[in-house]
């Protein structure tokens, strides 16, 4: 059994990873802390978290949890995350965190779009916690930087065909779509009910913070610098995510080699659909599931390779994925805990 902690647990991806933990067979919940419910307990924050009561939120105090768990999911604020990973990691704690703190490479990528880096020396071990792409690794990690919502709905596509040369890195475009929760549970004006509710909006164009992640992925895949276009979009929804992401073909790619390079790069993955020709993603379908559907549409006058892909951005964006991660890292298979499935109403 893995003992598990969660710190955040008051936001939604907090919670979300408190419903997967509670029903994981494998895995126990057994600390939460969150700062702005200190002393109550989860049932309080939540009502329907029914049975936990007894699960009190208290300070992420390392000592304390180093006695209670091997793994600490960390749903805390950028910044926050990396004055308590050093320490977690010292006392032989697992870490996921699913801020951005761990998720670079390259410091300056990150200072570049964040904040100050003060535990630059741990990018070296934190492992890109994108499960399908990088499961090998994610296996030896002690500390993955889960990645974001809109990079795994972004990345998942890409790579198998930018791997196969199938598309050139320049150029891309990802026009993108996110539900209301995407931006957290914090209180905003852009995601007050009267201001999202009936409207649909693009916001941080040209400078949102995820553009930076996904470059330098896409860069390490494509061994030269990519910069995309990366445009995200509010949808009036409570959650679910969609990429429509524009390539241009490279001359030997055809409608069948792009099928075959999805298709034999998720053949054996539990979580990617590839769907048939002329079937494309909707939200409705991955919301509740730790999925990411694909489609897509090859222009044969353009040379246009035009990607449809959808996710639940608090399961597979966000709290799944982490929990998908931690399956990987403790050996179990990695649909533990992940095979619940809700239909489109």
């Amino acid at each position: 059994m893995i003992n598990v902690g969660i710190a955040g647990v008051s936001g939604y991806t907090g919670v979300e990873l408190a419903k997967l933990i509670s029903s994981h067979p494998k895995a126990k919940l057994c600390a939460v802390t969150s700062n702005s419910y200190k002393g109550k307990s989860l049932t309080n924050i939540f009502p329907s978290m029914r049975g936990f009561e007894n699960l009190i939120c208290e300070d992420l105090d390392i000592q304390s949890l180093s006695k209670k768990v091997d793994l600490m999911f960390l749903a805390l604020p950028h910044k926050i995350s990396m004055q308590h990973v050093p320490a977690l990691l010292e006392q032989k704690i697992k870490v996921i965190d699913l801020s951005a703190d761990y998720r670079f490479t390259d410091a300056k990528a990150y200072e570049s779009a964040y904040q100050e880096h003060t535990s630059k020396h741990l990018l070296k071990q934190s492992v890109y916690g994108l499960s399908e792409i990088y499961r090998d690794q994610i296996k030896a990690a002690n500390l993955v930087g889960n990645p974001g919502c809109y990079p795994t709905s972004i990345l998942l596509p890409l790579l198998p065909l930018l791997n196969n040369g199938l598309i050139r890195p320049d150029g891309i475009i990802s026009d993108s779509k996110s539900g209301v929760s995407g931006a957290g549970r914090s209180l905003s004006l852009s995601t007050h009910f009267c201001e999202a509710n009936e409207s649909f909006t693009a916001y941080k164009v040209g400078n949102h913070r995820h553009t930076p992640e996904i470059n330098e992925i896409l860069s390490i895949h494509s061994q030269q610098k990519v910069s995309i276009t990366f445009v995200p979009h509010l949808l009036p929804l409570t959650r679910g995510m969609l990429s429509t992401i524009y390539a241009q073909a490279t001359e030997k790619a055809t409608e069948d080699k792009i099928r075959q390079a999805l298709n034999t790069y998720y053949e054996k993955q539990c979580f990617v659909r590839i769907l048939g020709n002329g079937m494309y993603p909707a939200i409705s379908y991955v919301k509740g599931t730790n999925c990411c559907d694909i489609g897509f549409h090859f222009d044969e006058k353009t040379k246009k390779i035009i990607i449809i892909s959808a996710i639940d951005n608090i399961l597979k964006g966000a709290a799944g994925q982490a929990v998908q991660n931690m399956n990987i890292m403790f050996g179990l298979n990695e649909e533990t805990g992940l095979n619940s499935f809700q239909g489109p109403l």
